[in-house]
């Protein structure tokens, strides 16, 4: 690991939420209630296997350049869409959370928002890093150059 999530080590779990909002909710309704659980998760689990986590609205965008399906133009899904990414020490305390006695209330109320009910699937990393800093990405490229080659 690269130090790209700080704290994340290969041992950990990424969690992802899918929730498409109801019709009849908003993206702020949306917002609201995550940040109210987000809030909750911070307060009562980060000395318990929280390390971080993020919060991605689908923008409708589309890119044709790294997609393989097709040429669309925009998604259908665009701000009905998101994901709620969590990043833990183990499984085992990702699930104590989950049962903690003041998340479920907080829970609960963003699965109203849920048209697709709720499945959070835990994903052990691979990789993950961040960019180069000017310096390095000179420096990469130079080697790539000089080394590429070889292989």
């Amino acid at each position: 690991m690269s130090g790209f999530i700080p704290g994340f080590n290969d041992e950990g779990v990424v969690t992802v939420n899918r929730v498409l909002l109801k019709p009849e909710y908003s993206v702020d309704d949306l917002e609201e209630r995550v940040a109210l659980l987000c809030e909750n998760v911070k307060t009562y689990h980060s000395d318990t296997g929280f390390i971080g986590g993020f919060v991605a609205l689908n923008s409708g965008m589309i890119s044709n350049e790294g997609s393989s399906l097709g040429q669309a133009v925009a998604s259908p899904l665009k701000e009905r869409e998101a994901l709620i990414v969590t990043f833990w020490r183990t499984f085992a305390e990702h699930e104590a959370s989950h049962r903690s006695e003041t998340f479920q209330p907080l829970f609960r109320q963003v699965l109203e928002l849920c048209e697709n009910g709720n499945e959070e699937i835990a994903y052990r990393m691979l990789w993950s890093g961040k960019a180069y800093n000017k310096e390095e990405a000179k420096a990469a490229r130079e080697a790539k150059a000089a080394y590429a080659k070889v292989a």
